[in-house]
C-alpha cells in the first residue's frame, strides 16, 4: 500500500471511529507532515481522497474540516453531484458505444489465442462448481490491489451473470425474508426477486442513499443496493450512508447484498470504498460482473462472500455446477492477470475525465 493510502486509510478511521468528529478541523497539511514523517504532497493527497469520498472538505483559509456523520444525512457536494452518470438513457447509450471503441479487442483475441494454445482439451473439462481456480485467483488479486477486499479464492463463486447469482442469494439467505430494494433501481433486479417467490420491498432514495426513515420502517432483513451510481438516479451513497447500511445489517443481524455495478469506471482518484471492505461483522456479500468493464455478451458475474458465510454458500449452493464455460473463465482469467483488463479500466477513466472537463467548459 502507498504512503497516502496508508495516511488516508489511517485518518479515514479516526474519522468513522470518532477521533475526529463531524464540524471538527483536521491538523494542517504541513502540521500533519511533520507529525507523520510523510511529506505535504503525501498528505495533500490523502485530504484529496477524503474529500472526494465525503469524509472531509475544505474550506479557503480554514482547512479541512470533517462532514462524515455517524447518523445524520447530509446534502452532497454540488462538485459530486456533477460527477454522477447523467440518468437519461439515450446518453448513457451513446457513452457506452463510444466506450466500447476503446476495447482492446486484439490483445483480448490474443488471450483467447493463448488459451487455447495453452490449455489445449483441457478447455473441453467441466468446471469446479465454483469456477475455476485460475479465474478465482486472478479476481482475489485484482480485487485486492484494486478495491482493499481481501479475499481467498475460496469465498469467491463464479456464474453465468448478476441474474443468475440474485437467485443463489435467495437459495442461501432464504425466501422466508423481506428484500429492500432501492426505489428507482434497476426494474430488473425487482423482477428476478419476485420470480424467486420472495417479498420485495422498494425503499425511497434521497440525495445520499436510501432515505434513513426508509430503513428504520422497512420490515426487510436483507438489503439489495448499488452503492455507486445507482442506475436510473445516478446516486452514490456518501460515506456516513454507507456506514448506516452496514449498522443497519448489524441491528438486524441481516445481510446486504452489494451490486458494484459500474464502480470501476468513477471519476474519483480512486474506487469509492466497498462496503465489503467496509464491514468487519461479514454482513456484506458482494457481487460484480464484467458485462460493462468488457462487453454486455460477457455472461460472467461473481459473488465475494464474507469469511463466515462461505461454509453456509457451499452447503446450500455448492452442489450446482458452475454455469461458465471453462474456455471463457481461462481466458478472463489471463486478460486480469496480464494487465490488460487494468489498462482499459484506466483507459475508459481518463475518457470520462475528459468528456467531463469539456462538458464543464
Amino acid at each position: 500500500m502507498t504512503g497516502y493510502m496508508k495516511l488516508y486509510t489511517a485518518l479515514r478511521e479516526k474519522i468513522t471511529g470518532g477521533v475526529y468528529t463531524s464540524g471538527s478541523r483536521l491538523p494542517s497539511k504541513r502540521q500533519l507532515a511533520d507529525e507523520s514523517g510523510y511529506s505535504v504532497i503525501t498528505v495533500e493527497h490523502a485530504y484529496e481522497l477524503l474529500t472526494e469520498e465525503g469524509y472531509v472538505e475544505p474550506r479557503e483559509r480554514s482547512g479541512y474540516f470533517v462532514i462524515y456523520k455517524e447518523r445524520d444525512a447530509y446534502p452532497v457536494s454540488e462538485g459530486r453531484r456533477e460527477r454522477r452518470r447523467a440518468a437519461e438513457p439515450v446518453a448513457v447509450e451513446r457513452r457506452d458505444e463510444m466506450e466500447r471503441d476503446l476495447f482492446p479487442f486484439s490483445a483480448f483475441a490474443r488471450t483467447m489465442r493463448n488459451v487455447l494454445s495453452t490449455y489445449g482439451e483441457k478447455i473441453l473439462n467441466p468446471s469446479p462448481n465454483q469456477g475455476c481456480r485460475e479465474l478465482r485467483e486472478a479476481l482475489a488479486s485484482y480485487l485486492s490491489r484494486s478495491r482493499d477486499m481481501h479475499v481467498p479464492p475460496e469465498g469467491i463463486i463464479i456464474g453465468s451473470g448478476a441474474e443468475y447469482l440474485y437467485g443463489l442469494n435467495v437459495q442461501v439467505l432464504g425466501r422466508d425474508r423481506v428484500y429492500g430494494l432501492e426505489n428507482p433501481s434497476y426494474e430488473k433486479i425487482r423482477k428476478v426477486y419476485e420470480a424467486s417467490q420472495v417479498e420485495v420491498e422498494m425503499l425511497a432514495m434521497g440525495k445520499e442513499g436510501i432515505e434513513s426513515k426508509e430503513l428504520a420502517r422497512s420490515r426487510a432483513s436483507v438489503l439489495h443496493v448499488t452503492p455507486f451510481n445507482s442506475f436510473p438516479s445516478g446516486i452514490t451513497a456518501s460515506a456516513s450512508k454507507r456506514a448506516e447500511y452496514i449498522r443497519w445489517a448489524e441491528g438486524r443481524k441481516g445481510f446486504i447484498i452489494e451490486d458494484d455495478f459500474d464502480s470501476e469506471f468513477t471519476l474519483l482518484s480512486k474506487p469509492e470504498d466497498t462496503l465489503f471492505s467496509l464491514a468487519p461483522s461479514g454482513s456484506v456479500i458482494y457481487m460484480n460482473s464484467f458485462s460493462k468493464t468488457i462487453a454486455p455478451s460477457i455472461r460472467v458475474g461473481y459473488l465475494v462472500l464474507p469469511e463466515p458465510m462461505i461454509s453456509l454458500y457451499r452447503e446450500k449452493v455448492g452442489f450446482y455446477s458452475c454455469t461458465v464455460p471453462v474456455f471463457d473463465q481461462l481466458v478472463l482469467a489471463e486478460f486480469i492477470e496480464s494487465g490488460q483488463f487494468e489498462r482499459h479500466i484506466n483507459r475508459v477513466r481518463r475518457r470520462r475525465r475528459k468528456l467531463e472537463a469539456l462538458r464543464k467548459h
